[in-house]
């Protein structure tokens, strides 16, 4: 196995001298080495914004994650057999903490992955609403279902969802808050326990809210950090999980499948994206430039739901375009700990290559830049301009390739069905975005194929939806993650059916045949019945 987006962690230091003081105690990151699994050898981790060392914490390997599952098993029989109720308490005051020390939490965020703060807090307040969401729910979504027996009035049967056991979690560096604490959520409120491995370059996120759960009063060992080398570690937790959760790149995803499939063990995917935004004709103009702009450059664009192709009607387009290259240039680049700039840097050294590549190829081949396009190491080691550009043609790496930057191309078409079609002309289907008057989008959004389209919002909509399901058709994905479907997939689905006054089969001293014949009438007479649960 590889990391997410299929490249592997870097340690390597950032070259650009400390200008920012570390944001967080040096007791608070002592706590953090302290809730990993303890290793053998330990690993410098260093912020993308100034090169500064985050901390060093304990790196393991394929023999630790097998102690650490059987650690997680041990506090999951507790911890399943507490009701909903008590579960729900801790999660309750969970979600109390986050928002009591989101300036931790945000300041965390922003040093090892260097996103505005805006972009931090989109973690934050996500982590919030799902733990709500689910401390709420879970109960309703995995209570007992009364279902329809086999014979009327003789057969009850009822389906039960008990939990998996022991998850294990596979998590990206983009949203290193929300991710693994969504999915870790629902997890738990299902009576799980889980071992997760957080991607190499973003610890320290997940880690903070870990400290905030056990707080929170998560049993001692239940939920278990494992960091280190990704192919070797991925593969001892797909060997030791009754269930697998991964987030990251379709490449990477194709080999969690398959070496889940050898286990015969369920797993759920979100995989990459190449996500669409339709401009109709009938679009409100001011609202859609400021939604294509959030779309396309939060988290400066390292977000899976993100827009990367911008498809605007020949009706709107003089007056949208102009428009949206002048606000796009306005949009400022920093690294400070606050609210003053809206695009932060990118990840890493390997995720500006490959941003840069995407833009160098482009232009190359005779696309057109309308802004931006530039590294921009006089604000942080990979930062990066939000870029448009135009002409973009199917020979450019730029045309179907998840580029996963602060990059957008633009297509003017001239009918709803052209833009249909060309949206959906890719091997992803994750997110979409479609602007304009409310029937008329509607019926466009329908018609695309992805897990979630937006109808005049960019992915917040969707996603924020907490009720419902969220994820990817065709290569971006299986499973869903949030609503019943998010919290139902960690369980295993038991039917329970008891027989009362007679069995399934012929009475004592009735023939095979003749119990058939009666059996036949029975069947018809059936057809007249009610369906009910």
């Amino acid at each position: 196995m590889r990391d997410h987006r299929g490249m592997s962690p870097s340690a390597t230091k950032p070259q650009k001298s400390s200008t920012l003081q570390p944001p967080v105690s040096k007791e608070l990151r002592q706590r953090w080495a302290g809730l990993v699994f303890p290793g053998a050898k330990t690993q410098e981790h260093f912020s993308p914004l100034d090169g500064s060392l985050i901390a060093s914490l304990p790196q393991s390997d394929a023999s630790d994650v097998d102690v650490a599952f059987e650690k997680a098993r041990g506090a999951q029989q507790a911890w399943g057999g507490l009701s909903f109720g008590q579960r729900k308490a801790v999660m309750m005051r969970f979600h109390d903490l986050v928002l009591e020390h989101q300036t931790t939490l945000l300041d965390t965020v922003q040093w090892e992955t260097g996103k505005s703060r805006a972009s931090a807090f989109d973690e934050v307040a996500d982590i919030a609403l799902t733990t709500r969401y689910y401390a709420n729910s879970a109960e309703q979504h995995l209570r007992p279902e009364k279902r329809q027996g086999a014979l009327p009035f003789v057969t009850q049967t009822r389906v039960h969802f008990q939990a998996k056991g022991v998850v294990g979690m596979i998590t990206p560096w983009n949203y290193p808050l929300t991710l693994p604490l969504s999915d870790a959520v629902p997890a738990l409120m299902a009576g799980n326990g889980i071992v997760l491995k957080p991607d190499a370059q973003t610890p320290f996120s997940a880690l903070s809210a870990l400290d905030l759960l056990y707080q929170a009063g998560l049993p001692e060992g239940l939920f278990q950090v494992v960091i280190g080398d990704g192919p070797e570690l991925g593969t001892a937790i797909i060997n030791n999980a009754n269930f697998v959760m991964f987030t990251g790149s379709t490449d990477t995803g194709k080999i969690v499948a398959e070496q889940a499939a050898r286990r015969l063990i369920g797993f759920s995917a979100e995989l990459g994206g190449k996500n669409p935004m339709i401009v109709l004709d009938d679009a409100p103009l001011e609202r859609a430039l400021e939604g294509a702009i959030t779309a396309s450059f939060s988290n400066a664009g390292q977000l899976c739901m993100s827009i990367e192709r911008l498809y605007v009607h020949e009706g709107i387009y003089d007056r949208f375009v102009p428009r949206l290259i002048d606000e796009v240039s306005k949009l400022r680049l920093g690294t400070a700990f606050d609210f003053s700039y809206e695009v932060g840097a990118l990840i890493s050294a390997e995720q500006l290559e490959k941003v840069q590549a995407h833009v160098s190829d482009a232009l190359e081949r005779g696309a057109t830049l309308l802004v931006g396009g530039k590294h921009r190491p006089d604000v942080a080691p990979f930062a990066f301009e939000p870029t448009l550009l135009t002409g973009v043609t199917e020979d450019m790496l730029l045309c179907r390739g998840e580029t996963f930057g602060p990059v957008v191309a633009i297509y003017k078409v001239s009918s709803d069905e052209e833009a249909i079609a060309l949206a959906n002309d890719t091997s992803y289907g994750l997110n979409a975005s479609v602007w304009g008057s409310k029937t008329r989008a509607e019926s466009v959004a329908v018609q695309i194929q992805a897990g979630s389209v937006n109808v005049n919002e960019g992915f917040t909509a969707s996603w924020a939806s907490t009720d419902a399901p969220m994820g990817g058709f065709k290569e971006s994905g299986v499973g869903r993650r949030h609503g019943r479907e998010g919290i139902q997939k960690y369980t295993d689905v038991q039917t329970v059916a008891t027989q009362s006054g007679m069995n399934v089969a012929a009475p004592k001293g009735m023939g095979a045949e003749a119990f058939t014949q009666a059996m036949t009438k029975g069947l018809r007479l059936m057809k007249y019945l009610p369906f009910r649960k």
